[in-house]
């Protein structure tokens, strides 16, 4: 593949090494060309593919995507930039990453077309945004088990029913859809890259409140709402921001007791704070 990309003028001549890089976070195999430069290599199913191209194409003036050097959506694979760091970890504190996501992604989001369905870029459409929550909170309940009382599960599905009466005002967005610290690339405590999208169509604020939820570190109400005041599209009162983070983070303690078991206990103790704001909020409008 390498003397392939090279006869192409795609990479530089020279000695490169292919490495395949372990990793349960993304489909398909994904390598790392090293030589004078590096490179990602991704191998995946065609139409996946062009998915991940059609976004990274999409938002090619976003600094924090890698650039897009070449795909071939036949064979199915995918070369772009590699970036420089480590994910999960080196990250700094939760609102100086916010901050960055905020203004250098979510800021510069683009409005779909209002007639196409939410949900996952080539997966099963769903016709409003509260069906896609409802699909979400279920998946999480399977994953949350015995983790949380029932009381905690049946809260949350009294607030996505909440939450729908808010659907005809929701505008659909073209997101990554998978910004977690997992796909976030850290550099000397910086973020510097956002990697391994998942298309979908939704709103801004589940991208915001999906990174927010995806660490559990400094997830305090001030960090909430110093993140959430640089957002230009999303704009909410703040007894429904504390809803909606709850939700989320309702379901990533599902994602997390499925492949994150080491950060179980410091969401749970978040869950309980978050629980308590919940509580503070329905003695508020008594």
């Amino acid at each position: 593949m390498i003397e392939t990309l090279q006869h192409k003028g795609i990479i530089p001549n020279g000695n490169y090494e292919l490495v395949e890089l372990k990793s349960g976070t993304t489909s398909g195999r994904v390598y790392v060309i090293s030589g004078e430069t590096k490179y990602i290599l991704k191998y995946d199913e065609p139409v996946s593919i062009g998915i991940v191209d059609q976004f990274y194409r999409a938002y090619g003036q976003v600094d924090l995507f890698p650039k897009v050097y070449e795909v071939d959506s036949k064979e199915g694979w995918l070369l772009y930039e590699y970036v420089d760091g480590t994910t999960h970890t080196n990250r700094g504190p939760k609102s100086e990453w916010m901050k960055l996501l905020v203004t250098g992604i979510f800021n510069r989001y683009k409005a779909y077309d209002p007639q196409t369905p939410w949900g996952r870029v080539g997966s099963e459409p769903r016709p409003t945004w509260s069906d896609f929550n409802r699909k979400s909170l279920e998946y999480a309940y399977e994953n949350v088990g015995d983790i949380l009382p029932y009381e905690d599960y049946a809260m949350m599905k009294g607030i996505v029913e909440e939450l729908s009466l808010y659907d005809a005002e929701e505008v659909k967005y073209y997101l990554h859809g998978d910004t977690g610290v997992h796909n976030f690339v850290f550099q000397n405590d910086c973020l510097v890259g956002v990697i391994d999208p998942s298309p979908m169509i939704g709103p801004i604020l589940y991208d915001f409140t999906y990174a927010f939820c995806s660490s559990p570190d400094d997830l305090t109400l001030e960090t909430l709402l110093s993140s959430f005041s640089l957002l230009e599209s999303v704009q909410m009162k703040t007894p429904r921001l504390i809803k909606e983070v709850t939700f989320q983070l309702y379901t990533r303690i599902g994602i997390c007791s499925k492949a994150h078991p080491h950060d179980l206990d410091a969401y749970l103790e978040a869950w309980v704070y978050w629980k308590q704001l919940l509580c503070d909020l329905e003695k508020t409008t008594v």
